[in-house]
């Protein structure tokens, strides 16, 4: 009896222990089908990011950077001005012996670059201008926006003066107002310099300050005449066509010329402005000065005076 009953315990632990071994066996293939899975979708996606890391890295070896395309569309709108448009514009766009100053004169500043895209486009075929409109929008857009550096945008007048100083000296020891206005007080045989520093750095202003005559078109500024009667008149030309020339004189007046009734006309090589200021004003004074003009120019008044303003006059 004993005997039987240890065979019987024997043979259950037997069983028992095929049934351990045939689970951990069944464990264990789970377990390596588990893993093998993982490791299989872990390489997969391996794969996939590094099929889509090169993709990208291949398109972006392709693609120029932002900064790059606006580099070349500005340098292609150069390269395209200066071979086109500056044969009758001049290089810096301020005008040659077939165009108008683009650059500075009111005209051009004050349109909007819808209506600027309008004319490169269409041209001006009454005034000899042929138009483009064979050229891509986007070359002419860049066309556009580089007429607008010569226009001076995106230029910043930087300057630490004293603002309020620098009026005291433009309407008092500088004796600007004599023949400069700003915001509408001032003189009025110059030029109106309300919006002038919009368009200009600091040292540019300081330039014009000081030395008045560095680069200056001699087509524009004072004439001095003498009529048949021998009469002698210098002033600022207001207006001129082929028969007559309306000027106006340093005190003001109007005078309405028969050109048949001219004997000569003389443009003044020089500026009527003066040339010591460099001498008779200090470093501080040109830095209040600048910053004066600066502010003023900045002002919203001052915009609208540059924009219904002549600036294409010069003293």
């Amino acid at each position: 009896m004993e005997k039987r009953v240890l065979r019987l315990v024997r043979s259950e632990a037997r069983i028992f222990l095929r049934l351990m071994v045939a689970t951990e066996k069944i464990a264990d293939c789970t377990w390596r089908g588990m893993m093998k899975s993982i490791h299989t979708a872990r390489a997969t996606i391996a794969i996939v990011l590094g099929l889509g890391s090169s993709i990208f890295m291949l398109h972006a070896q392709n693609q120029p950077s932002e900064g790059k395309t606006e580099a070349a569309s500005r340098q292609e709108a150069q390269s395209t001005f200066e071979s086109v448009c500056a044969a009758c514009h001049g290089l810096d766009g301020r005008g040659g012996e077939r165009g108008p100053d683009v650059a500075s004169g009111s005209e051009a500043v004050r349109k909007s670059d819808a209506e600027l895209l309008s004319v490169v486009r269409d041209g001006r075929p009454s005034k000899g201008m042929p138009a483009f409109s064979t050229y891509e929008e986007s070359k002419l857009l860049a066309l556009v926006a580089y007429l607008r550096e010569l226009q001076g945008a995106g230029r910043r007048t930087s300057s630490t003066g004293d603002p309020a100083r620098g009026r005291e000296l433009f309407f008092g020891k500088a004796k600007c107002s004599d023949c400069h206005a700003v915001g509408g007080q001032g003189g009025f045989f110059g030029s109106d310099l309300s919006g002038f520093a919009a368009k200009k750095t600091a040292d540019e202003l300081r330039t014009a300050i000081v030395a008045p005559n560095k680069d200056r078109d001699p087509r524009k500024g004072p004439v001095t005449v003498k009529l048949s009667d021998s009469t002698v008149l210098t002033g600022m030309p207001r207006n001129e066509d082929n028969f007559s020339l309306q000027l106006q004189t340093l005190d003001g007046q109007f005078h309405f010329l028969d050109k048949s009734k001219i004997m000569t006309i003389a443009r003044t090589p020089n500026s009527l402005m003066p040339t010591d200021y460099g001498r008779t004003l200090s470093p501080t004074d040109l830095a209040d000065l600048v910053t004066f003009l600066a502010n003023s120019a900045g002002s919203r008044g001052a915009r609208q005076a540059s924009q219904s303003g002549d600036d294409e006059e010069d003293q």
